[in-house]
């Protein structure tokens, strides 16, 4: 069977992130893609030990695949990710049981996320790898803006509400990133928390609108 052309899909996708994505997608970015979740899948496949190469060629692709859904939706995103898998990737060579696995693969992001194998556990976790990472803040700012973008200001006191709710639920599948990240994630929560308190005490009627607007730096 022929190889798919990884370096053409890889092109491919990383062209669609770089020039589709609308201004207002601060998060689910070139960066998220190409820097966060692509290297975390990398480092899994090692510590994970994915042995089988067509395993690891498609957990690339489903990494590089996984948020193109963003440049023409902010809605079920990964619905659309998929589509354009299933549009796309037959053109590089991938046949229809590998299109398969990469869809499994970008559905098994979905919040909340229900991965069924390994792979679609190593695509899931490299996902919410930002979560335990040092870099939680700043991206967890962007991606406040991102939502402002696509859905309305929240104040201070319902975001950190809602962002600690979502740390403590969250839990990760493969055994490395729970321990590499599950110590970094158990300090950003105690932060988020004591921000969530911070602002109720400022806030106590959870009426402003009061963090950095967009454009801002700080």
């Amino acid at each position: 069977m022929t190889q798919p052309d990884f370096t053409a899909a890889r092109r491919f996708a990383i062209y669609q992130l770089n020039n589709h994505l609308p201004a207002g997608i601060t998060y689910h970015s070139p960066r998220h893609t190409l820097d966060e979740v692509l290297p975390a899948v990398d480092r899994m496949i090692l510590a994970e030990e994915v042995a089988e190469v067509e395993d690891q060629l498609l957990l690339r692709t489903a990494a590089l695949f996984h948020d193109l859904g963003y440049t023409t939706a902010h809605h079920d995103h990964e619905v659309v990710s998929a589509e354009i898998a299933a549009r796309e990737l037959p053109g590089f060579g991938y046949s229809p049981q590998q299109v398969e696995t990469v869809q499994a693969m970008i559905m098994a992001t979905r919040l909340p996320q229900s991965p069924r194998g390994l792979l679609q556990e190593i695509l899931a976790d490299a996902d919410l790898d930002v979560l335990g990472s040092a870099s939680f803040f700043d991206r967890n700012l962007e991606l406040r803006e991102e939502l402002d973008f696509i859905l309305q200001p929240v104040n201070d006191v319902v975001w950190y509400t809602n962002q600690v709710r979502f740390l403590r639920d969250h839990r990760y599948f493969t055994h490395s990133t729970r321990q590499l990240r599950d110590p970094g994630k158990q300090i950003n929560l105690q932060e988020l928390i004591r921000l969530q308190a911070a602002a109720q005490k400022a806030d106590p009627y959870g009426i402003f609108v009061n963090h950095r607007p967009p454009g801002t730096s700080g």
